[in-house]
């Protein structure tokens, strides 16, 4: 069957009653065949949704994007990169300092941790642990090696009034290794840092672990 414009016509004027449709009640509605609808939409050009397994339909014009290109029609997700595999990819992939699975989840709206390992799996992201959390990054080698040391100094970075604390603690305990200080701090100040986190500031300060000669 041929596609002309008098049906393109037909289907914009149903989505302007209704945003999202899905397959099956759309063919009902314009009262022709699923495999003709089909073609409508590809002639007119549409997004199907990222969530409940992509069985919503709209029309490319309906959707206003936001910041992430996602747009929300009540609970159902779009996305302009399409399915929720490559929406993830482009997610994560300009991010500056990577993604966690509950970043992305509270994006999305849904839970994406399966869809996660298996792009992993096809090497389409990598993850990586930073302190207690893993993180999911670009594929590309030269992205993911500033993601990663993004995410590594966002984690590790104290502020200004915890920093203050470490170097009077280390002032005061010269020969102190990062952990003791941090447990020192924990007793004294009620002051919860990792023994990490102190020795990412020193490397900042470029200060010195040992007492002077």
């Amino acid at each position: 069957m041929e596609v002309n414009s008098t049906s393109i016509q037909k289907l914009s004027s149903v989505f302007e009653k209704q945003q999202c449709w899905k397959i099956e009640p759309l063919a009902v509605e314009l009262e022709y065949s699923v495999p003709s609808v089909r073609r409508f939409l590809s002639a007119s050009g549409y997004y199907s949704s990222y969530t409940h397994n992509g069985v919503w339909y709209t029309l490319n014009s309906i959707p206003r994007f936001n910041s992430d290109s996602l747009w929300f029609y009540s609970d159902i997700g779009f996305s302009r990169s399409g399915t929720m595999m490559n929406t993830l990819v482009a997610l994560v992939s300009k991010c500056p300092k990577g993604m966690t699975a509950k970043e992305l989840g509270e994006k999305l709206h849904c839970h994406c941790h399966d869809m996660l390992f298996d792009l992993v799996r096809k090497g389409r992201l990598q993850r990586c642990k930073v302190a207690r959390s893993y993180i999911y990054i670009a594929q590309n080698a030269d992205i993911a090696t500033i993601q990663r040391n993004a995410a590594t100094m966002s984690e590790f970075q104290l502020p200004a009034e915890i920093a203050v604390f470490v170097l009077v603690e280390f002032i005061n305990n010269f020969g102190s290794s990062c952990a003791q200080l941090a447990q020192a701090l924990s007793r004294s100040k009620n002051v919860i840092v990792s023994a990490a986190q102190i020795e990412t500031l020193f490397i900042r300060l470029g200060v010195k672990k040992t007492p002077p000669m």
